[in-house]
């Protein structure tokens, strides 16, 4: 505030009385995220890992992120390195056309 409002419950330039300890930070909770499914069951898996982070402190959110980041990133590397399907030969010409 300025010098001509002092803080309320306090003398001029005094500094303002505490009724006690800090008060505590407030214990993890779930986001309530909705996660859908992808129907690949490793992406699926990794997304599932997220809701570890639900139940730790914000400090410990970074290893969990971390953790999910290089499973995606090895599942997307993975469909990178399969071989292509084979194409699927064209079907043969019908023969019936009788003239």
């Amino acid at each position: 505030m300025s010098d001509l409002m002092p803080e309320p419950g306090t003398a001029r330039g005094e500094p303002a009385a505490t009724d006690g300890p800090p008060p505590m930070p407030a214990a993890p909770a779930p986001l309530g995220v909705v996660r859908t499914p992808t129907a690949n069951a490793e992406v699926d898996a990794w997304l599932e890992r997220l809701a570890d982070a639900d139940h730790l402190a914000a400090d410990g959110h970074i290893e969990v992120y971390e953790d999910v980041h290089r499973g995606l990133r090895d599942a997307l590397t993975a469909l990178d390195a399969r071989p292509a399907p084979a194409p699927v030969p064209a079907p043969m010409p019908s023969y019936d056309n009788r003239s």
